[in-house]
């Protein structure tokens, strides 16, 4: 927890004042009895009502300055805990974006979520709970005592036996509720993780018909949950009788031998009463106690969490912020000898080494995890290689800054990811700064104009998150189309024509065509229509670059290529 005290610089006033206030009003909480005992002991035995009414006058003040300070407490409190969550939110946000791939793959996106939210919850509760009551409690514990001994040495041994007593009783309830509390996370990342696999693939999950089994598996998840909190809440249930029932044998003790002290006149009765609310404030305090190590438990399960990922390091790191120097010449892309694997899943990609002039169209064809997309994935950096390097105009990419590297190159996922806002806002990601009408040619060349000019609002359309009110088809050409607007040295097409038919994917091929000469291309696709007029075809199998060349010397030459062929295409069309 002490690694995140970072974001509270900015509210030491309030970490510092917050507590004070509370424990001056702690201060006026303890003088309360003994006004009381007073009262007792001076105005209501001797009748004097003068004497009842100013101190208890005496009583309400002091209720009101706790009162006020108490306010000014809580505010400061308020400030501090939200402001702590805020810049932790911030702080986690940005870090998470400086990760590379291999970590987001790591760590799990239902579990950042979680962490982003419901643990900082957590820790914002810890900063208030800390100014408020962390030093208000065990002052009020210690206050007692002292008062208690100031009033009667003998009786005040009750005081300690209690108190030692309810503080084993703590100390056993906690250790005995933490693994559980540490758990409960865990359980409820599991829960994240199923809620949002489930409403995510909600067409999927309908289209099978498997709403009940869905169902099953939540509450299968939430009952794992639910049943880590039970266990949790009934070993945290035993904290308050058990300390009830400790601190009222104690008030029974203390009015049995004050009693005693009363008849023979070692104590008064207002001394009595007095001491009872001091055991009742040391109860209290205790309880308060109890749930802040329940807060500060749960607050550490989730500063580790959150510190895992802050602790994070990304594996992939840019040199310099700096533009560097790029030789035009040089081939826009060039593997060599690279090799690149997932943790511990093997080699996806194994020794890799071509050769791409600038202008050119690429044509990469493999079948199902043969490495496609991870080889396109190495060319903006996403992933660093394990063997090998990998060269853009000349310099290794390990060289670029990324926004000098992803800047200049247009980037379409696999999957068709829109963001909510309108199309014209979606198409401005890669420059702020395009034009209506270069917007309007990019969505002309991926053929998305003919559907966005249908639209009431045209640009202005209202896209719904990730793009649920597009059909597949529309939300690629879009992808497409942001990719263009920002007319990339480099295109990466990452099976982005899946969804369209063959008479769109030919039209979008063929505008794509004119754009060659100034922009190099790269098409993934598993169709050997949309990668058999590129200049050059890289044929992948299973990690392996099984062929290159044009679509009629791998017919002649791969016979992986004529096999993927053969499968799609006619005697005739293939060339054979």
């Amino acid at each position: 927890m002490f690694k995140l005290r970072k974001f509270l610089k900015d509210y030491i006033l309030q970490l510092i004042i917050g507590p004070l206030c509370k424990l001056t009003e702690a201060i006026l909480e303890l003088m309360i009895p003994l006004i009381t005992a007073d009262i007792i002991d001076t105005g209501v035995k001797n009748g004097d009502i003068r004497y009842v009414l100013s101190r208890g006058g005496l009583m309400v003040l002091m209720g009101a300055l706790g009162l006020g300070f108490a306010l000014v407490c809580q505010k400061f409190a308020s400030i501090a805990s939200q402001g702590f969550g805020t810049k932790l939110r911030n702080g986690m946000f940005r870090h998470i974006n400086s990760l590379s791939h291999a970590e987001l793959d790591k760590i799990g996106t239902p579990s950042l979520i979680t962490r982003i939210t419901n643990d900082v919850n957590q820790m914002q509760l810890a900063v208030a709970m800390l100014i408020r009551l962390v030093i208000r409690a065990p002052f009020l514990v210690i206050g007692a005592l002292v008062m208690a001994m100031m009033i009667d040495l003998k009786l005040s041994l009750i005081f300690f036996a209690a108190s030692a007593l309810i503080a084993v009783v703590l100390y056993i309830v906690m250790n005995k509720s933490v693994p559980y509390f540490k758990a409960m996370q865990k359980k409820l990342d599991r829960a994240s993780l199923v809620s949002r696999e489930n409403l995510s693939g909600n067409r999927v999950v309908r289209a099978f018909d498997k709403q009940e089994y869905e169902e099953d598996r939540f509450n299968k998840s939430n009952a794992e949950l639910a049943d880590i909190s039970v266990r949790a809440g009934k070993i945290s249930a035993l904290l308050n009788p058990l300390t009830y029932i400790i601190a009222q044998g104690a008030i029974i003790l203390i009015v049995w031998f004050g009693s005693v002290s009363v008849n023979i006149g070692e104590l008064q009765t207002g001394q009595i009463i007095a001491l009872v609310n001091y055991m009742t404030q040391i109860l209290l305090a205790m309880i308060v106690l109890s749930n802040l190590v329940v807060i500060f438990t749960k607050a550490a399960a989730s500063a580790s969490r959150i510190n895992e990922v802050l602790d994070t390091k990304p594996t992939v790191t840019e040199k310099t912020t700096t533009d560097i120097d790029i030789d035009t010449n040089s081939p826009a892309v060039e593997f060599k000898n690279v090799s690149f694997g997932y943790l511990e899943n093997g080699y996806a990609l194994k020794n890799i080494s071509f050769s791409i002039k600038k202008g050119m169209s690429v044509g990469i064809i493999g079948g199902t995890g043969s490495g496609k997309s991870t080889l396109v994935n190495l060319i903006p950096r996403f992933y660093d290689a394990n063997e090998g390097d990998v060269y853009v105009f000349g310099n290794n990419v390990k060289e670029y800054p990324f926004g000098q590297l992803r800047g200049s190159m247009g980037i379409v996922p696999q999957k068709a990811e829109l963001f909510s806002g309108t199309i014209k806002e979606n198409m401005l990601w890669a420059n702020k700064n395009v034009t209506d009408d270069e917007i309007e040619r990019a969505l002309k060349i991926s053929q998305a104009y003919e559907f966005v000019s249908k639209f009431p609002e045209k640009t202005e359309k209202q896209i719904s998150a990730g793009g649920s009110n597009l059909s597949g088809g529309q939300r690629q050409r879009l992808t497409i189309a942001r990719a263009l607007v920002g007319n990339p040295e480099i295109l990466i097409l990452d099976d982005s024509s899946s969804a369209l038919d063959f008479a769109t994917d030919a039209a979008l091929r063929r505008e794509l065509g004119n754009l060659e000469g100034n922009m190099t291309i790269f098409t993934v696709s598993q169709r050997v229509s949309s990668v058999r007029y590129c200049d050059i075809i890289l044929v992948l199998d299973n990690g392996i670059l099984a062929g290159k060349g044009s679509h009629e010397e791998l017919v002649r030459d791969c016979e992986v290529y004529r096999e993927i062929c053969m499968s799609q295409l006619e005697k005739e069309e293939v060339g054979i």
